[in-house]
């Protein structure tokens, strides 16, 4: 092979590069988070947040309670949107994004084969089920400077979904987390106030039946006390009787 020949496979290389780095760097500045806070496609008939009049929602909602009722099924067709840049299977091909077969869990940015962003591998830690939640929802958000350009899953629902999908995409899943502390609040207003206001107001006309008795009873004394007063006018009944034992011994 000649010096002009090899001139030619490394000039194609180099545009085909600069050609990719190109496109990504188009994608990101077409489509970003900044420019989806309102709806791209509006729908006839159908309002969105801002025109409903109610507040617009910050954040993902705690993962917690939603994968008690997360459908893996589901999340396994939401999944397929992802199947462009990724796999979730035990040996997957690494594509534009690295395989997710066990990433519930596992040590961000070390997927062998797979070369992150300088963000990503300085991230740290595992990728826990809020971690996944919040980077799911927006991964600009959670990793600025990540070379991921997909803006995020914003129904908590299929997110949820999703999540579990992977979850169940591992030898060993990783236990779901408890929503314990939601749970105990919402059992303590009901335990606490119900029992106590309904038992003072029932209380009141209860005790105000009995000291109403007792007052038609008080006259009844006085009927009881005149046959005991009758014998008394009996008793000096003899003393006119004395007088005629003296007029006899006159």
């Amino acid at each position: 092979m000649d010096s002009f020949e090899f001139n030619k496979i490394v000039a194609a290389l180099l545009l085909a590069l600069l050609v990719i780095k190109g496109s990504d760097l188009i994608s990101h500045i077409l489509i970003h988070p900044k420019m989806l806070k309102e709806n791209v496609f509006q729908i006839e008939g159908v309002q969105t947040t801002a025109q409903a009049g109610e507040p617009e929602k910050k954040g993902p909602a705690p993962i917690e309670p939603l994968l008690a009722t997360a459908n893996v099924q589901k999340g396994a067709e939401i999944f397929k949107k992802c199947m462009s840049c990724h796999t979730a299977e035990k040996g997957g091909a690494n594509k534009i994004g690295p395989d997710l077969y066990n990433v519930v869990g596992a040590p961000k940015a070390k997927h062998p084969g797979y070369t992150y962003s300088q963000a990503m591998s300085g991230k740290g830690g595992n990728w826990t089920y809020d971690d996944l939640n919040v980077y799911l929802y927006s991964p600009r958000d959670f990793v600025p400077g990540t070379k991921m350009s997909f803006v995020g899953i914003k129904n908590d629902q299929e997110r949820a979904d999703v999540i579990a999908y992977l979850r169940k995409q591992s030898d060993t899943p990783l236990p779901l987390p408890t929503a314990k502390p939601a749970a105990a609040a919402a059992a303590a207003p009901p335990t606490s106030s119900a029992p106590h206001q309904g038992g003072t107001q029932p209380s009141a006309p209860a005790a105000a039946t009995p000291q109403a008795a007792p007052q038609p009873a008080a006259p009844a004394t006085p009927a009881t006390a005149s046959p005991q007063a009758a014998p008394q006018p009996a008793v000096p009944a003899p003393a006119p009787a004395a007088p005629p034992p003296q007029g006899g011994t006159k």
